[in-house]
């Protein structure tokens, strides 16, 4: 019989599972493509923790695979002697989070590690900061972020507020290996865990303390208030957990007329006005224009499910509506806190700012004219974490701002994980900064390309699933490193990074490169423009950014077309 055969009659045949996850399970009886999706392994946990559709089997996101997990990184926290630092457990707005994160719960108290689950659903920064403010060893945070209705995912945190560095990543995995999915998981009555003092129930205080260290990150305080009888924003949280916070922060700094997308603020895993839950998506923004376009606005502002990604609509000279991309928003956002403490004279020392390798060099740009140092890290808010981390320990250098050309941003300290929560109260301070001077946000994107040069960005993502997804991914990343193109079009390629095999290599001599290894290929043309190709770590995905310097969009977009015909013959 085939080992995955034999794991689903393992599975049917336990007493663990639900007469409903049973039957489940018997309507796929003959369905052997689908048997051996689901039964072939288990969801793969590495830094990014866990993410899969939400389905009864091994290679899914489901109560029993959610308590696999967990048992691991109960492992990894006893082998620490950390059970009594505890653990913070939050959730999403996702079908099945607040199953999960109950579950997670448990599975830590029956093995004597102290948890702090939240009453509610919260946003992933309020995670990563509840686990600092409590003094936690670690957190558990379910959410599936800005996927698709059918996923969920589990992200596991350490002390630091980031999310499991390498070593720990690997040590969970290995204990989950270790463990028999139904035998060897402990798990308690949330009951009976919450009287025996194991399971603390946290909400409202945290809430007060987290929206407290983000309203400090306030630029300039008072310039909302400044224009607040002018200054107009609609805001919609896509169904998710920003439904409460973003609006509360946004009221906190003085905005006065505040509008929200009513049918968007409304709790719902299935996501029923969206295709996908999105803030990169132009299209999700939609109900938000018909109000913005009503009621006069000057902004349309959107979160994620989880809230740790924000995107914008903005108003145009000619009343339009535009949309401002990840690595826009990075760019203004840092020009903005740059520009606002040296007119309030209040620049902290030694400042510095954190971007990811697949980011637009115009925040690189804005930040070496005015003396701020840029740190370049590999894709993973964990690792501007480590940046943070490092600075705190020389005690030299003040944060000032880090951003995911994924619509990922953070301002402070106090979390280190993206928050779209501090990102819509800069954005909205930002809008009202330039409304007073009689600009748009598009305005000024402007102002920064007139001053820094035109700069062009564009992803394209290549899916690859079912079960031969993950070996056509590798084939990919194989043949191009195999055979490395040359040259994009015409343009010559002047060197390539492979953060994979730690190189740089330059006129055909290679060097080591210095870096975390990770599954990347970066290549710098000739003409200065990037093309970077990196596969997802939680979809079955190969994403290339382009990252090019033109006179105009059209040259850039001509420029764009040749490149991408260079990576269609390498089988894409």
């Amino acid at each position: 019989m085939n080992s995955y055969l034999q794991n689903y009659q393992k599975w049917i045949e336990s007493a663990s599972l639900s007469e409903a996850e049973r039957n489940e399970l018997l309507e796929i009886a003959n369905d052997s493509a689908e048997l051996e999706m689901r039964f072939s392994s288990y969801l793969s946990f590495g830094t990014a923790g866990l993410r899969g559709t939400m389905k009864t089997g091994m290679n899914a996101m489901n109560r029993h695979t959610v308590a696999h997990a967990t048992q691991g990184l109960a492992e990894l926290i006893l082998k620490e002697g950390r059970a009594h630092d505890g653990v913070a457990v939050a959730y999403d707005s996702r079908n099945n989070s607040k199953l999960f994160a109950k579950t997670a719960a448990c599975v830590l108290a029956a093995n004597g590690v102290k948890a702090y689950l939240f009453d509610d659903l919260r946003p992933t920064p309020e995670l990563s900061f509840a686990l600092r403010e409590l003094k936690c060893v670690a957190g558990i945070n379910i959410t599936a972020s800005h996927n698709p209705k059918e996923y969920n995912g589990y992200k596991a945190y350490w002390e630091d507020g980031a999310q499991l560095p390498p070593e720990h990543a690997d040590t969970v995995s290995r204990e989950i290996a270790k463990l028999d999915i139904f035998r060897d998981v402990k798990t308690i009555d949330l009951e009976a865990a919450k009287e025996a003092g194991l399971v603390t129930i946290i909400g409202a205080e945290i809430d007060e303390k987290y929206l407290a260290a983000v309203e400090a990150q306030a630029v300039n305080p008072d310039a909302v208030k400044q224009v607040a009888d002018e200054l107009s924003i609609v805001y919609t949280p896509l169904h998710g957990t920003g439904h409460k916070l973003v609006p509360e922060i946004m009221r906190r700094i003085g905005l006065k007329q505040l509008y929200t997308v009513d049918s968007q603020m409304v709790i719902d895993g299935n996501f029923p006005t969206v295709k996908k839950p999105n803030p990169e998506y132009p299209e999700v923004f939609a109900q938000g224009i018909e109000i913005a376009n009503r009621v006069g606005s000057d902004l349309v502002v959107a979160t994620d499910p989880d809230a740790d990604r924000v995107g914008v609509m903005t108003r145009t000279r000619d009343g339009s509506f535009v949309a401002i991309s990840g690595n826009q928003m990075g760019a203004l956002l840092i020009d903005y806190i740059i520009t606002a403490y040296k007119e309030t004279h209040t620049m902290p020392a030694n400042p510095y700012a954190v971007k990811s390798i697949v980011s637009s060099e115009l925040s690189a740009k804005v930040c070496a004219e005015n003396g701020v140092k840029m740190h370049n890290v590999l894709t993973g808010f964990k690792f501007i974490g480590e940046v943070i981390k490092n600075y705190e320990k020389t005690g030299d250098g003040s944060f000032l701002f880090g951003f995911e050309e994924s619509y990922g941003y953070l301002k402070g300290t106090y979390a280190r994980d993206k928050d779209a929560v501090v990102a819509s109260m800069l954005i909205c301070e930002m809008t009202a900064f330039y409304k007073a001077k009689g600009m748009t946000l598009s305005d000024a994107l402007q102002n920064l390309w007139e001053k820094y040069g035109f700069s062009y960005e564009s992803n394209v993502e290549i899916y690859m699933e079912g079960l031969d997804g993950p070996a056509r991914m590798a084939a990919l990343m194989d043949g191009l490193r195999k055979t490395p193109p040359t040259a994009f079009g015409e343009e010559p390629v002047a060197w390539i990074a492979d953060y994979k095999n730690n190189t740089v290599t330059e006129n055909g001599i290679t060097r080591p490169l210095g870096m975390p290894s990770s599954n990347v290929l970066y290549y710098k043309l000739k003409n200065g423009d990037v093309i970077v190709a990196r596969p997802s770590g939680t979809e079955p995905k190969i994403k290339f950014y382009y990252m090019l310097e033109a006179d105009d969009k059209p040259t850039a977009e001509a420029k764009l077309k040749a490149y991408q015909e260079t990576l269609n013959s390498f089988g894409q």
